[in-house]
């Protein structure tokens, strides 16, 4: 989910697959740990707002991960001649 119509981020296409997968593993490695965490407490004392600030922040990693894998099937898809010489972003 974009806030602005341009997204302000992007995914460099030109770097190599394995380095963009790397990326997407971590957020999602990321968010996994991050749920595994609060599964072990309780939110007995948890402020609403508290609660959505984690639901954000969990859903802003599973979503630039899966972005990121999305570019890497992208890139992999592509013959390597059909490969512009300048960075053909995705919008993240």
């Amino acid at each position: 989910m974009n806030f602005t119509d341009t997204p302000p981020l992007v995914i460099d296409t030109q770097t190599k697959a394995e380095d963009i997968q790397s990326a997407a593993h971590q957020r999602i490695r990321a968010a996994s740990d991050l749920l595994e965490t609060f599964s072990c407490l309780t939110f007995e004392h948890a402020d609403l707002k508290d609660i959505s600030h984690i639901i954000n922040a969990l859903y802003l990693l599973v979503q630039d991960g899966c972005d990121l894998l999305e570019a890497t099937q992208h890139i992999q898809l592509q013959p390597a001649t059909d490969q512009p010489p300048h960075s053909n972003p995705l919008h993240s």
